[in-house]
């Protein structure tokens, strides 16, 4: 059985759009284009090479796959991560199925994104990784799809853009299983499912008249 894995930077207010560059993805005006670079240090390439440590593919939405395939492979023998990506399988989504893959070892994920990801997950192979991919993200979330997520939280709010969450998201409980603190300020966390929302409540057991008026007051 494979698990859908996300692996997502993120800003304080939760938005995901273009950390990599200026012109990695200006869509809605978006300014800060290039705003993970500041803060990557070695604590962070650490994380990042425990993320790909164990064998996985990628699973890419088509924007993400355009600028993924526009560098990577053109990231020489050198680099281990455009050589990693360059020789595993690329899992895309994509709307036009007339669009070409021509990156290597790509495929797409057809006409029903969600029935061949639930055929992936029950197969025998490597864990399913997000990189990026907003609009795949909502599609992954709306059908609770996700068994574990790499969350890197970066300390910089960018007021709007494309965010991890959106909205109609099923619920879903998350355990921490680990976390460290770079030296620019990033919270690096990896978290697993942990079941269903479990709620509680610190309201008194009977509740006082003032309480009760504000109920009737909700709108």
């Amino acid at each position: 059985m494979r698990k859908i894995v996300v692996g997502a930077f993120v800003s304080l207010d939760g938005i995901m759009q273009a950390p990599g560059g200026p012109h990695e993805d200006p869509v809605g005006g978006f300014k800060f284009g290039g705003w993970v670079a500041p803060y990557f240090d070695e604590t962070m390439g650490t994380a990042v090479d425990e993320m790909f440590a164990k064998p996985f593919d990628l699973l890419l939405g088509r924007k993400t796959y355009d600028i993924f395939a526009a560098h990577w492979p053109y990231a020489g023998a050198d680099d281990p991560i455009g050589t990693l990506f360059d020789r595993i399988t690329k899992f895309v989504a994509t709307r036009n199925p007339d669009f070409k893959l021509g990156w290597q070892n790509s495929q797409s994920l057809g006409n029903d994104v969600v029935a061949t990801l639930q055929k992936l997950k029950s197969e025998d192979g490597p864990d399913l990784l997000t990189q990026g991919s907003t609009d795949l993200l909502q599609t992954l979330f709306r059908n609770d799809l996700v068994e574990e997520m790499y969350v890197s939280i970066f300390p910089v709010v960018l007021g709007k853009g494309k965010k991890l969450f959106g909205d109609g998201a099923s619920p879903m409980a998350l355990k921490l299983v680990g976390s460290k603190v770079s030296g620019s300020g990033v919270t690096v966390n990896k978290y697993v499912r942990a079941g269903e929302v479990v709620t509680g409540s610190f309201e008194f057991e009977q509740p006082t008249e003032a309480e009760l008026e504000r109920r009737r007051n909700l709108t």
